[in-house]
């Protein structure tokens, strides 16, 4: 009989919780809890707009308020006033806390490694991460418009191939199909827009356009451990408004039948199908809206 969905949900928690020392009072063992820990953290990665570094950590003004004293008093934070806004604060780390978050990098990538090597397929382990990051992030899940050729463009569009070879019953090549050149997909012509958590990137899509009233939407793709929180719709959406804001009249693209969730959800959003409009070798279902 299978357990009950809320009792192995808090055994999970319990692991994690008791694992990464959420309740010691002298986290990695740097003589203050969590919280404190994770605030210095924060502002390490670049978080300084005290306003911006609450919401993230999704802290009341009081706990901010407490945490960062107590990191002024160990003398690892000093807070100024915004250069732009004086109603606005910014926390900077001190040459000291500048020494205390790299401490804490290189103890958090120790404690990280150690966490993994207790299972024997790590990549087994480190996907059944990635779904419960997803789901549990899933409202703080950005787009972000970027250029085509960067890093995390790059890497979503290796992973799109990859599967792309997996599913189709000849496998993908990329040189034979008809790849969009980047500037095809920046703007004024088009877009291509990642989505993100956290600063991993889970899915992409690009506008492919020609400078005129027509262009196409390519290489949508969401990571396995992110499908069903909506982000494809979320991305088509993004790159439909992109396309009513360059003034182009008619959005085309093509997939193959081997996707049938890409199919379904052209065909739920109000998609319609045509005939075949290219001669790119993967391609048997074509599609066409009006914005």
């Amino acid at each position: 009989m299978p357990l009950d969905p809320v009792a192995r949900f808090r055994r999970f928690s319990r692991a994690v919780t008791l694992e990464v020392g959420a309740l010691d009072t002298s986290f990695l063992g740097r003589g203050r809890p969590l919280g404190a820990a994770r605030v210095l953290n924060a502002i390490g990665q670049g978080r300084s707009d005290v306003a911006d570094l609450r919401d993230c950590l999704r802290l009341d003004s009081g706990l901010m308020s407490r945490l960062l004293r107590r990191l002024e008093d160990e003398g690892l934070v000093r807070i100024e006033p915004h250069p732009d806004d004086a109603r606005r604060r910014m926390a900077i780390l001190t040459d000291a806390g500048q020494r205390e978050f790299q401490i804490y990098e290189d103890l958090s990538n120790a404690q990280a490694s150690s966490i993994l090597s207790k299972h024997p397929d790590q990549e087994l382990l480190l996907s059944a991460m990635d779904i419960v990051a997803s789901a549990l992030g899933r409202d703080r899940i950005k787009l972000d418009e970027v250029d085509p050729r960067s890093d995390a463009a790059r890497y979503c569009l290796q992973e799109y191939y990859a599967e792309l070879a997996q599913r189709f019953a000849k496998g993908f090549d990329v040189s034979l199909s008809r790849d969009p050149d980047a500037a095809d997909m920046i703007r004024p012509r088009g877009t291509f827009v990642v989505a993100l958590s956290d600063g991993l990137p889970l899915g992409c899509v690009g506008l492919k356009g020609t400078g005129g009233d027509t262009a196409e939407i390519k290489r949508l793709w969401v990571s396995s451990c992110a499908r069903g929180l909506g982000i494809a719709r979320r991305l088509m959406a993004a790159a439909e408004d992109t396309a009513r804001a360059l003034s182009i009249k008619t959005l085309r693209l093509d997939t193959n039948s081997a996707l049938p969730e890409a199919v379904r959800l052209y065909c739920q959003s109000g998609w319609v199908e045509i005939d075949r409009f290219n001669d790119d070798p993967y391609p048997d279902r074509f599609f066409e809206k009006k914005l």
